[in-house]
C-alpha cells in the first residue's frame, strides 16, 4: 500500500473513494445530514457509512467513519477508523482511498496513515483462482494533513513498525512446510540487510553447548532445530549492557508422541508466533535505527512423532546443567525456551529478558481470546509491558506466578517434570520457564490466545496472523529503554 500525505483542498478524482473520520455528533450537510439521519449514523465510534459522493465532491464514493467523542479521540482510534475506512471500500474497484481527519496534526495523520497499512495486510501468495470482484482495488491512501511534510516525517518510524508487523504475519501465516527451521533461520538472516547481526547455531552446536532440553523436542523430525541469534547494537555505547527477548519458534507441532487430536491440528503451524514477533521487534529497532543495544533469540524447533521422538518418560539434561522428566511431549515450548533462556543470559547478560510464547491453552481458557498473559518476577519490568500494551492496543493481563504452585513441577527422578498437570497449567508453564533464570529481571508473555485471531476484532488486524507482540515491544523499548 503506497501512502501520500496532501494538502486540504488536493484535487480529487473519480477513482478516489473519499473517507472523512468525524466525531460524534459533528455536523453534516445536505445530503450527507440527510444520508446519516436515514441510517442512524451519529459519528460513534466504530460506525461507517459508504454512499455515493454527491454531485459536486469530486471522488467516486463517501465514507463517513466515526470516531467518538471529540474528547475521547486517541491515536489507536484514529488508526482503527482509518483503517475501518479502508475496509469498506478496499473492494469497490475504486483505486486510492483519501482520508479526511478533523484537526489532522502530523501525528494523527501519520497513526492514520499505519491503520490502512495494517489494515490492508493480506496473505495471498498461494492464491491461484480469486475472483476479480474479491481482490482489494486499493493501492494508494492520500492523508490529508496540515503540514505534508511534517506528517511524512512523523510517519517513518511507523513505516519501519508496519513492515516489521507485516514481516512477522507473514511467517506466522506461511504453512509449515514452506516455513521449517532452517528457512525460519534464512529469512531472519535475511535481516542482515537492515543493519542486524545474524547468527544461526545448528544442532551439532547446539549439542556441543548441552542443550538437550531444546534439542529433545526437535529430535523426531527429520528438519533440523536452530538457534537464531539477532543482535541490533545501536546504542552511543556499543557494549553497553543489552535488552533481551526470546522467542519459541515451534514451526508445526503435532504434539510429538502425545499427539494431539487431529481437529485443528493445522493451527498449529502458527506455533511459533512467539519467535515470530521477536524476529519483528528485531525488524523494527533496525529499521527505525533505535538507539539501544538488542538481543533476539528464537529457538526454532519442530515437534515430530517418528521413531526418534522423544517418549514420555525420558530425561533429558538441559545447558544448565538441570534434568528435567518429560511427562508429556505437548509441553514443548517450554522446554525450548529453557535453553534459549540460559544461553541468553549466559552469553549476553542483559539488564532484562522478555519471553514470548504460544504456550498454553490454558491461557485462552483463563482470559478469552483478546488478552495476553504476563508472569513476570520484576514489578518495575512488567509495569512497563502493561503499560506499553495498553498504548499500543495488544493488552496484557498480569497473571500470578504463587511460590506454593512450583511443587507441582517437581520430578521423582530428576529435578522437574515438564508439566504439572491441567489446574494452573498457564502457571506452572511460567514456572517451569522461571527455574532457568537465574537471577535477572524477567516477564514471560503467553501470547497463545493472541498470535492469531479467526475471526478478528481489531480493524487494523485481518483475520488471522496478528503480529502480537511487536507493538507493544516497539513501544515499551522506545520509551523506556533507549538513550
Amino acid at each position: 500500500m503506497d501512502i501520500e500525505f496532501v494538502a486540504a483542498g488536493a484535487a480529487l478524482s473519480p477513482k478516489t473513494a473519499l473517507a472523512r473520520l468525524v466525531h460524534e455528533g459533528a455536523t453534516l450537510d445536505g445530503p450527507l445530514a440527510q444520508a446519516a439521519g436515514a441510517s442512524r449514523f451519529t459519528g460513534a465510534k466504530g460506525q461507517t457509512l459508504d454512499v455515493l459522493a454527491p454531485v459536486g465532491v469530486g471522488a467516486g464514493r463517501l465514507v463517513l467513519v466515526g470516531l467518538g467523542k471529540a474528547e475521547a479521540v486517541d491515536a489507536l482510534g484514529v488508526e482503527h477508523a482509518a483503517a475501518s475506512a479502508y475496509s469498506a471500500v478496499k473492494v469497490s474497484g475504486l483505486e486510492t482511498l483519501r482520508l479526511e481527519l478533523p484537526d489532522a496534526s502530523a501525528e494523527l495523520a501519520s497513526r492514520a496513515a499505519l491503520g490502512v497499512r495494517l489494515g490492508s495486510y493480506r496473505f495471498d501468495k498461494y492464491r491461484t483462482k480469486e475472483p476479480a470482484e474479491k481482490k482489494p482495488s486499493i493501492v494508494k491512501a492520500q492523508v490529508v494533513a496540515a503540514d505534508a511534510d511534517a506528517a511524512l516525517t512523523a510517519f517513518a518510524p511507523l513505516a519501519a513498525l508496519a513492515d516489521a508487523v507485516s514481516f512477522t504475519r507473514d511467517l506466522v501465516s506461511e504453512p509449515p512446510n514452506i516455513l521449517y527451521p532452517v528457512e525460519f533461520a534464512a529469512r531472519v538472516k535475511a535481516l542482515e540487510s537492515l543493519g542486524l547481526e545474524v547468527e544461526i547455531l545448528g544442532e551439532p552446536e547446539m549439542m556441543k553447548l548441552g542443550m538437550g532440553s531444546l534439542l529433545g523436542v526437535g529430535q523426531g523430525s527429520v528438519r533440523e532445530s536452530q538457534l537464531a541469534i539477532l543482535k541490533w547494537y545501536g546504542a552511543a555505547d556499543k557494549n553497553a549492557q543489552p535488552i533481551a527477548f526470546v522467542g519459541k519458534g515451534v514451526c508445526f507441532d503435532t504434539g510429538g508422541i502425545s499427539l494431539k487430536p487431529a481437529e485443528n491440528m493445522e493451527d498449529m503451524k502458527w506455533d511459533m508466533g512467539g519467535a515470530g514477533a521477536v524476529a519483528g521487534l528485531m525488524h523494527v529497532l533496525a529499521g527505525r535505527k533505535a538507539k539501544v543495544n538488542a538481543i533476539g533469540i528464537l529457538g526454532l524447533v519442530e515437534n515430530m512423532p517418528d521413531g526418534n521422538a522423544q517418549r514420555p518418560g525420558d530425561v533429558v539434561t538441559s545447558m544448565s546443567g538441570q534434568t528435567i522428566e518429560i511427562i508429556n511431549t505437548d509441553a514443548e515450548g517450554r522446554l525450548v525456551l529453557a535453553d534459549a533462556i540460559w544461553y541468553c543470559q549466559d552469553r549476553f547478560k542483559p539488564k532484562f529478558m522478555v519471553d514470548l510464547a504460544t504456550l498454553t491453552g490454558a491461557i485462552i481458557i483463563a482470559l478469552g481470546n483478546d488478552l495476553a498473559g504476563c508472569y513476570s518476577n520484576n514489578e518495575e519490568l512488567a509495569g512497563n509491558l502493561i503499560a506499553a500494551s495498553n498504548t499500543e492496543g495488544e493488552p496484557l493481563w498480569r497473571m500470578p506466578l504463587p511460590a506454593q504452585y512450583d511443587k507441582n513441577i517437581d520430578s521423582m527422578i530428576a529435578d522437574m517434570k515438564n508439566t504439572g498437570g491441567r489446574p494452573g497449567g498457564s502457571i506452572t508453564a511460567a514456572m517451569f520457564i522461571q527455574r532457568f533464570v537465574n537471577g535477572l529481571p524477567w516477564a514471560h508473555l503467553d501470547i497463545a490466545s493472541t498470535a492469531w485471531k479467526k475471526p478478528s476484532s481489531t480493524p487494523t488486524s485481518p483475520d488471522g496472523a496478528t503480529g502480537y507482540g511487536v507493538r507493544l515491544l516497539n513501544r515499551m523499548v522506545a520509551e523506556k529503554y533507549e538513550g
